[in-house]
């Protein structure tokens, strides 16, 4: 399968070292930058690349056309452009977005077309709403399902008690942006930062709050089964408070530019973090009241060859990869607006990527050991029944 990879940064590496090294040589890579010494990094891999202005729209479908399929590991608000390119060109198309509108704007692409649309494929949005609809789907009736994802340095030392693991794009626009939810059965926009909750997990003390974007099309799938939905993303106490201060107390919400500037040079990023994901869905089942959850912590890892990979470069690149062998199998709809929650959540973890989540195989994963934590297993039951306590309240 001829695949184009655009983008080359962080999370891009990753994906293009899944394809090429551990894809068995099912998968052809051209990996697509604007930076050349990005693209370096790839030619060292031994990944065929192109130098490429992502704005010229002309040479973008040249690049796409003749190709199956395109991976967009670009900032979010390339999105719709590159998936209309990828229209025009004949080509499958996978992203990571998790911004809204352009979600939206892809599905309306995707109508009709002899090609596949699926964006939303990372950690959240992505893996995160396979996991919730898998455990939603054996309910008789779905009072509540609440999902929660945090990508954490796994030594917080700074007041915000943070460092930079993924994209400032991104993370600024899950702070900015409206939140879908369901709330009484109605799907309603509710306001980011808000809903503050605190849990502690294996002794770790947390907190969540709502942000953009992390349901996916969740809500749309699950509109008249579930009673209450929404999503929320986790960090250590008291950062809510501090990113509120500089949105509204220093009026940052007006310029976003000047707060990704400042994060930039002011956060220091790490390669040392964790990734926590945590799902509850409870409601009725065969006339009880009961509740289901799925729990993982991924750590940063370092592979069999001496490449040390973070956690959400493990999780992110491997959602998309997952998605994306599990199309080429013929497991999803080959043509049209594909749904992360289309995935079965037994496929993606039996997946030879998808097992990064710790899956089949015992937690490994193909030339690397995987450090994956089942917290929802822990010893520690004590734990657990108290974070659930908290969640439910």
């Amino acid at each position: 399968m001829k695949i184009v990879l655009l983008g080359t940064g962080h999370i891009g590496y990753a994906i293009a070292r899944l394809l090429h090294l551990h894809g068995s040589g099912d998968y052809e890579v051209i990996a697509a930058d604007r930076d050349a010494k990005a693209l370096a990094a790839m030619e060292a891999l031994g990944v065929r690349t192109a130098l490429i202005d992502f704005n010229d729209h002309d040479a973008l479908c040249n690049l796409l056309s003749g190709n199956d399929a395109c991976l967009n590991a670009l900032p979010y608000h390339m999105a719709t452009a590159v998936a209309k390119a990828a229209k025009l060109s004949g080509v499958h198309y996978f992203d990571l977005t998790e911004d809204v509108r352009a979600t939206k704007a892809i599905a309306k692409l995707a109508a009709g077309a002899d090609t596949a649309f699926m964006p939303q494929c990372g950690l959240a949005p992505g893996f995160i709403g396979i996991a919730a609809h898998h455990l939603a789907r054996d309910f008789d009736e779905i009072h509540e399902v609440k999902m929660r994802v945090g990508a954490l340095p796994e030594f917080p030392t700074n007041e915000l008690k943070y460092n930079l693991t993924w994209s400032v794009d991104g993370l600024v626009n899950e702070y900015c942006h409206p939140c879908e939810a369901i709330r009484d059965g109605k799907m309603q926009d509710i306001q980011p930062l808000e809903g503050l909750e605190h849990f502690s997990l294996d002794g770790v003390e947390y907190e969540a709050f709502n942000t953009s974007g992390g349901l996916g099309t969740l809500c749309n799938t699950l509109a008249g089964k579930v009673r209450n939905l929404d999503y929320k993303s986790v960090r250590y106490p008291g950062h809510r408070n501090l990113v509120k201060f500089l949105l509204e107390e220093l009026r940052l919400r007006d310029d976003q530019e000047q707060l990704k500037t400042i994060l930039r040079k002011s956060v220091p990023s790490t390669m040392q973090d964790v990734v926590l994901v945590f799902v509850t869905v409870s409601g009725m089942r065969r006339g009880q009241y009961v509740q289901e959850v799925f729990s993982r912590k991924i750590f940063a890892q370092t592979t069999a060859d001496g490449v040390h990979e973070s956690a959400i470069q493990i999780t992110t690149a491997a959602g998309i990869c997952a998605a994306l062998d599990l199309f080429r199998e013929g497991k999803l709809p080959a043509r049209g607006f594909i749904r992360q929650e289309q995935i079965a959540l037994p496929d993606f973890l039996a997946n030879r990527y998808g097992r990064a989540y710790g899956g089949q195989g015992g937690g490994t994963r193909t030339g690397s050991q995987q450090r994956t934590q089942d917290v929802s297993n822990y010893p520690a039951k004590e734990t657990i029944e108290a974070a659930l306590a908290v969640l439910a309240v």
